[in-house]
C-alpha cells in the first residue's frame, strides 16, 4: 500500500543512502521538536519520529540530531530556543503544538538561517518554513463529507467534533462543510474535542443532552471517535447510527475490517509523515537535491473492502 504524494513548489525527493555525499565538511545539528504523546496519533507520531532519528543517525555519521517533545505550547517554545541556544542548529523540524504561539519563535529561527521544516500543523504565517510535510488535510475533510454524504442520502443532523484550534483543523472543517453541502445533512452542533478521548467524552455527553436526536457523528479523528462512542454507549442512545473517525487507529481499521456498523469507514492520516519529515531535510542538508516546497501525502477512506491493506497490528496506532 501507498499513499498519493502530491509535489509542488519544486519539490525534488532524493532516496536516503549512506552514500550521499555531506555538501560541507563539518557535523550539523537538526532539531526535531514535536508534541508529547498526548492522543493516539501523536503517540504513533512519536514513535516514528524516534525511529527515523535512530536510522538517519547511522545513515549519516556527520549529522547529529536532538528529538524534543513537548505538553504544551510554552514547553515547545523553550524546547526550540534551547536547541538554538546550546546545539547551534542548522535545520529545525517542527510539528507545531498550536500554530499561532509557534509562529513568533520559529520565524526566529528562519531568520537566524537554519533550515525550517514544518510538519502538519501549519504556522499561523504563511511562507516562513522552507519545506511542508503534511496529510491533505481539505482532503481530509473533504473524503469524510463524501463518504458521509453518500451514507445518508436522504440527509440527517449529525454533530461535529473538531481538533485543536490549528490551521489543518480549519481546512478540515472547510473540506467537510463543503462536502455536505447540499446533501440535505445539517450540522447541528459542533465543538473542539482537542484530538483527546477524554475531552470527547465529555463535548459528546453535552451533545447528548442537549440534543435529542443526533443520526450519524463526524469525530474527525479516531481518539475523539474512541471518546464519542464511550459517551453514547453511557447514555444507553440508540439514535445514532455511525460514527466516521480518522487516521487509521488500528483498533478502528479492525473494527472497519470487522463490519462493525457503528464504525462502519475511516480515514487515513499517517502519523509516519514526521519520518518523512525527518528524512527529507536530512537529504537536504546533505546533499545538493532541492527539497523545498510542499511534499502532501493523501487521504484514502478505509472500508471493509480495503481495510486489511491499513490494518497495521503490530503499530503504536
Amino acid at each position: 500500500m501507498s499513499y498519493l504524494k502530491t509535489f509542488t513548489t519544486g519539490l525534488a525527493v532524493a532516496a536516503v543512502t549512506a552514500g550521499v555525499a555531506m555538501a560541507q565538511d563539518e557535523t550539523k545539528v537538526i532539531g526535531v521538536s514535536i508534541p508529547a504523546a498526548t492522543h493516539g496519533w501523536a503517540g504513533g507520531m512519536n514513535f516514528h519520529a524516534q525511529e527515523a532519528v535512530k536510522r538517519l543517525e547511522e545513515v549519516y555519521p556527520q549529522l547529529d540530531f536532538v528529538l524534543a517533545t513537548a505538553s504544551d505550547p510554552g514547553k515547545q517554545v523553550n524546547d526550540i530556543e534551547d536547541m538554538v541556544a546550546t546545539r547551534n542548529i542548522s535545520a529545525l523540524v517542527v510539528l507545531p503544538f498550536e500554530s499561532e504561539p509557534l509562529t513568533s519563535p520559529v520565524q526566529a529561527v528562519a531568520d537566524g538561517g537554519a533550515w525550517v521544516t514544518v510538519v502538519d500543523r501549519g504556522l499561523a504565517v504563511e511562507g516562513i518554513e522552507d519545506l511542508y510535510v503534511a496529510g491533505d488535510n481539505p482532503g481530509f475533510g473533504r473524503v469524510s463529507g463524501e463518504y458521509m454524504a453518500s451514507k445518508m442520502p436522504d440527509g440527517g443532523k449529525i454533530v461535529v467534533l473538531r481538533g485543536i484550534p490549528t490551521t489543518i483543523d480549519n481546512e478540515r472543517v472547510e473540506g467537510f462543510q463543503s462536502a455536505i453541502e447540499g446533501s440535505g445533512i445539517e450540522i447541528i452542533d459542533m465543538e473542539h474535542g482537542n484530538w483527546n478521548r477524554d475531552d470527547s467524552f465529555n463535548v459528546m455527553q453535552d451533545f447528548l443532552s442537549k440534543h435529542e436526536q443526533i443520526d450519524a457523528v463526524w469525530a474527525s479523528d479516531d481518539d475523539m471517535a474512541v471518546g464519542v462512542l464511550a459517551a453514547i454507549d453511557a447514555a444507553g442512545r440508540d439514535d445514532v447510527q455511525f460514527v466516521l473517525g480518522g487516521a487509521g487507529m488500528k483498533e478502528m481499521v479492525k473494527r472497519v475490517m470487522d463490519g462493525d456498523t457503528m464504525i462502519p469507514a475511516d480515514v487515513t492520516y499517517p502519523p509516519s509523515m514526521i519520518a518523512t519529515a525527518i528524512e527529507l531535510t536530512a537529504v537536504g542538508m546533505t546533499s545538493t537535491a532541492p527539497v523545498s516546497g510542499t511534499f502532501t501525502i493523501g487521504s484514502v477512506l478505509v472500508t471493509p473492502e480495503n481495510a486489511e491493506q491499513f490494518y497495521y497490528p503490530d503499530s503504536p496506532f
